[in-house]
């Protein structure tokens, strides 16, 4: 039921239920007459059915009652009268008339009991849609451009194009996906509670710990982000947990809810059954929606994009792409500038500003002080090595060992970062400018198949790492001669 209001100034509801359409918007605050405010939370059309509505009505929060603005009617050219039974709202030519009753005192109207009738409470009827169809079914706000410019003949002045108003042809023929605007303002207000997950792989390449895949946890407040790498998916749940145990012991608080997409990792009876019993919220993206994962989404990309970069200036194998995601994290989380809150995650996360001073480039070449070893007195007391990231569990470095063909962590290290791989390439070419006038007379040798067939890969990875192309003729049981046979 509608009251018809001579103290409204606008149409106006708190029932959301009753709206066609309604855009959600801030519109500012109410004043009832007790000096009370009512926030505006949106406005749209009200009505029960298509031909039948009320348009510009306010959905106003907390409104318990449904209020016409006699002022709104009567500036659309309605005519409203009174009598001590009912009242009446007509248009100037009596075609069409909206009877209310009296009740209690106050004026009530019912939408649902008007038969319907080719008239709204705002606007008449006319040729506007006919002529949105004839104009091969242009939007209405272009067509309102162009009878406010005038810029064409032929189209009548008093039409009035409606652009809130759905045509069927239009969405079937021209909807797109819904927008996904940047959200500016820290929807959390603390660490842990709302952590965004994703998974990425696989990798064609077995990392050093027989790793394919990567699970990236970032937490929606600092943005510190977490990588834990695995070899299958089905261990998801299994490194969440451990995970998840150590960073509420940390905190000294609680997850409240994570949000993934609808992966087979996540979305399962074991995740659900542990998301339960430990009471946290398990939402999900829309299917076929990653922008609503999009902190994890991007946080991917930004790792993998640095990884592949790292490994790309250090020439090292692609085996030690886990290595590199790990170190970009590392980086990640005590670099970066949280939006908004102009912090880094380090910061927000622990609560004290990150020192840097101990980061060094990726891959570059190390050596690493033996004490493990009985060494003799002339032995080499160190080790070369390749520079892998740093320890998470402990305050040292990791490193390749190359003599042991092992990753060490150690703090007893010494760091080589100029760049020996352009030095090198730029003495060679120093060492042709001046070598190149007897070198021009000496014809070029191409390596024999024989010689090719007997090169040894190369030796920066362990024996069980290497892969050849052809499988070894020691290799091969029986006699290689007779060819294939097949037991009868």
């Amino acid at each position: 039921m509608w009251f018809l209001d001579s103290g409204c100034s606008k149409h106006m509801t708190g029932n959301r239920d009753l709206f066609v359409d309604l855009t959600l918007k801030k519109l500012g605050y109410v004043n009832y007459g007790d000096n009370n405010k009512g926030k505006i939370l949106g406005i749209g059309n009200v009505g029960s059915n298509s031909t039948m509505f009320i348009k510009n009505v306010l959905y106003v929060e907390g409104l318990k009652y449904n209020l016409l603005s006699i002022s709104q009617l009567s500036d659309k050219g309605f005519n409203v009268s009174f009598n001590s039974e009912q009242c009446m709202i007509s248009d100037k030519n009596e075609s069409f008339k909206l009877i209310g009753k009296r009740e209690n005192n106050m004026y009530l109207l019912s939408l649902h009991s008007v038969a319907v009738s080719n008239t709204c409470l705002v606007c008449n009827e006319n040729d506007s849609w006919l002529w949105h169809r004839r104009i091969a079914h242009i939007n209405m706000h272009h067509l309102s451009k162009l009878l406010k410019y005038d810029l064409i003949s032929g189209l009548p002045s008093n039409l009035k194009f409606e652009k809130d108003r759905l045509c069927e042809a239009c969405v079937k023929g021209k909807q797109t996906k819904s927008s996904f605007k940047p959200i500016k303002q820290v929807a959390t207000s603390r660490p842990l509670e709302l952590l965004h997950m994703d998974l990425f792989g696989p990798a064609r390449t077995k990392s050093l710990g027989g790793n394919h895949y990567c699970l990236v946890i970032v937490d929606d407040y600092s943005r510190f982000t977490w990588t834990l790498f695995i070899a299958k998916k089905s261990q998801a749940l299994r490194v969440f947990k451990i995970l998840s145990q150590r960073i509420q012991n940390e905190k000294e608080t609680k997850i409240i809810s994570i949000r993934s997409d609808h992966g087979g990792e996540f979305e399962n009876h074991d995740f659900e059954k542990f998301c339960e019993e430990s009471g946290i919220h398990h939402n999900f993206s829309a299917p076929r929606t990653p922008q609503q994962n999009g902190v994890a989404e991007r946080k991917n990309r930004s790792l993998q994009e640095l990884a592949r970069t790292m490994l790309d200036d250090s020439k090292i194998a692609k085996h030690f792409w886990a290595d590199a995601v790990s170190t970009a994290c590392y980086v990640m989380n005590r670099v970066l500038i949280r939006p908004i809150l102009k912090k880094t995650p380090y910061e927000l996360y622990k609560g004290r500003k990150p020192n840097i001073s101990h980061l060094h480039v990726f891959g570059c070449k190390c050596y690493i002080l033996n004490t493990k070893d009985n060494l003799d007195k002339f032995d080499s007391k160190s080790d070369s090595g390749l520079f892998l990231g740093y320890s998470l569990t402990s305050k040292a470095f990791r490193i390749y060992n190359q003599r042991t063909q092992t990753v060490e962590e150690s703090v007893h290290v010494l760091f080589d970062e100029t760049n020996s791989s352009l030095e090198e390439k730029k003495f060679e070419q120093i060492s042709a400018d001046f070598d190149g006038d007897d070198e021009k007379d000496e014809p070029v040798q191409n390596p024999s198949e024989e010689a090719i067939q007997g090169s040894e890969p190369p030796s920066e990875l362990p024996k069980e790492w290497r892969e050849l192309k052809n499988h070894p003729v020691d290799k091969i049981l029986g006699d290689i001669s007779k060819g294939v046979t097949n037991k009868k």
